[in-house]
């Protein structure tokens, strides 16, 4: 995270399972100054497909780097109802940040770059997400929907089928936007099954996903505006209802 408006998303669980009440409180507090709690904002909770796990979210905005402690309240009639954890806050992420243009990258196509097999680890991908490159989607009049994953291979706490939503939110709005899929891993057909064998994406290092030292979280959505601007970013799974709220945005200021 950086400083300004942030997505902030994280999973609650105790040792019976899951908390799924439908509201959370969060409120910020920055540990270096005189430790006076900020404000404190609502994070909605958002079912995950298959009903096995789901996440709450809402925006944070952080008006310096630093440590800060998110104090969470929420309803869990099995016990502690309260919790705390710290998160490191950045000047400047590496990510590319909100209102700033997409970069113009190369991302891999179906024709140029080989078949599906050989740019996408999904065992079922959609043929759709892999038209255009990044350096397309900036260029044409539409807004975009990024998304950088690696289906085959979700291996941090907070991913799920994000490549999967970003079809299910193509298929409620086919025209409205460009829909890309970037696969985090160069070799997909090479790999088999081994992430030994696996090599990054250039395109992903340029993204700056790689970055952050000692920390790796192999999925992000951006939605881009008409003008190939990042309107709204996610880090870590987003449920379609999310991301279609933040293209809804930007199909209205379009």
């Amino acid at each position: 995270m950086e400083v300004g408006e942030q997505r902030l998303a994280f999973l609650l669980t105790t040792s019976k399972g899951l908390i799924n009440a439908p509201t959370a409180l969060v409120t910020a507090v920055f540990l270096e100054g005189d430790g006076a709690p900020g404000t404190t904002m609502e994070a909605a909770f958002n079912a995950w497909p298959y009903g096995i796990r789901g996440s709450y979210s809402t925006y944070a905005n952080f008006d310096r780097a630093g440590r800060w402690r998110l104090d969470v309240k929420v309803d869990n009639p099995d016990g502690n109802d309260q919790i705390q954890f710290a998160v490191e806050v950045m000047e400047k992420s590496p990510v590319p940040a909100l209102g700033t243009v997409a970069l113009i990258s190369k991302s891999k196509v179906l024709g140029n770059d080989g078949p599906i097999e050989e740019i996408t680890t999904d065992y079922s991908p959609d043929p759709d997400l892999y038209r255009l490159t990044i350096k397309d989607a900036v260029e044409n009049p539409l807004p975009s929907v990024v998304v950088f994953a690696s289906p085959a291979f979700c291996t941090s706490p907070t991913c799920g089928p994000q490549v999967d939503t970003v079809s299910e939110l193509k298929e409620r709005h086919p025209d409205a936007a460009n829909y890309i899929h970037v696969e985090i891993y160069d070799n997909p057909a090479e790999i088999q099954g081994d992430l030994d064998r696996a090599e990054i994406f250039e395109v992903v290092d340029d993204w700056g996903l790689t970055a952050i030292e000692d920390y790796f979280n192999e999925s992000w959505v951006f939605i881009l505006d008409a003008d190939g601007r990042i309107h709204d970013r996610f880090e870590g799974f987003a449920t379609v209802d999310e991301l279609d709220a933040a293209l809804m945005k930007v199909l209205a200021q379009t």
